[in-house]
């Protein structure tokens, strides 16, 4: 099976509706508005910034989560 990994880049809609688990890690980083109209086209990084979240804590426990 293939390592996924997820970028700050990647579209935080893209991330929700194509990688299983990712919702939740998201969901327990503090972002929870992942089904707002914004989100789908927002990047990772830009979502964190709007929330006051670190990217990179934000990118370790998604990435963690779905591996």
């Amino acid at each position: 099976m293939a390592k996924i990994e997820i970028t700050k880049d990647m579209l935080v809609g893209d991330i929700v509706n194509n990688i299983e688990g990712a919702a939740g890690a998201l969901m327990e980083s503090g972002m929870h508005c992942l089904g707002c109209p914004a989100s789908q086209s927002e990047s990772l990084e830009n979502a964190c910034m709007v929330h006051g979240l670190n990217v990179d804590e934000v990118l370790a426990k998604v990435n963690a989560a779905v591996q």
